[in-house]
Formats: C-alpha cells, structure tokens, sequence
C-alpha cells in the first residue's frame, strides 16, 4: 500500500517538474513571431487567403496518394505468395500491376509527373 501511494506521488512529482520546465522555457519562444504564427500547406498565413492554388502541387499530391494506396494494396499479395502459390493469385497481381503500369505511363506521358517546365 505504502509503495503505491509513493509511486503515485512520485509519478505526480515529475510531471509536475516536466509541466513546469516545458511552460518556463516556452516563454521564451512566445515572442518569434515566426514560430508563432500557423502554417498551412506552404502558404504564407500574412498575405492574403485567396491566392490561386497551385493546380500541378494537387495533380501531384494525388498521384502520390493512388500510388502510396496501391503498394499499400500489394502487400496482402506477398502474405499469400508465402503461404501458398496459386495461379489465380499470379494473374490477379499482374493484371494489377499491368493496370499501375499504364496509369504511371499515362501520367508521365500528359506530364503530371513533371513539377517544373
């Protein structure tokens, strides 16, 4: 009983401690205004909000995101291939990829993949 009411305590005391230190020493950086002010998507939160949106930074981000979520789809296809070989699983994921394949030469092709001309 005695060791949990001190552990307890003890638990408290230093969150208290690390409490304090993280508000004594945030004081200082209160001040930047730099640190201080939001940051949204690489825009400038000072100027104004209605800037036009950079159309090939969207295309980009997402084709990064149909990408990121087909890998994403590829991996039950490993977990099987180590459990069992099966021809249906074989063509499945290669008309997948075929399918991934052409989407990526497509993109590359009208040139979303290019960031600068």
């Amino acid at each position: 009983m005695l060791s949990s009411v001190l552990s307890s305590l003890l638990a408290m005391i230093i969150s208290v401690v690390v409490m304090g230190l993280g508000w004594v020493l945030t004081k200082r950086a209160i001040s930047d205004r730099e640190k201080s002010s939001p940051f949204e998507c690489g825009f400038d939160p000072i100027k104004s909000a209605r800037l036009p949106f950079s159309l090939r930074f969207f295309l980009l981000a997402i084709i990064f995101l149909i990408f990121d979520v087909e890998i994403v789809l590829l991996f039950p296809v490993l977990t099987m291939m180590m459990n069992g070989f099966s021809s249906y699983l074989v063509i499945g994921s290669f008309i997948f990829l075929v399918i991934l394949i052409v989407g990526l030469f497509h993109e590359w092709n009208e040139g979303s993949l290019d960031w600068a001309q």
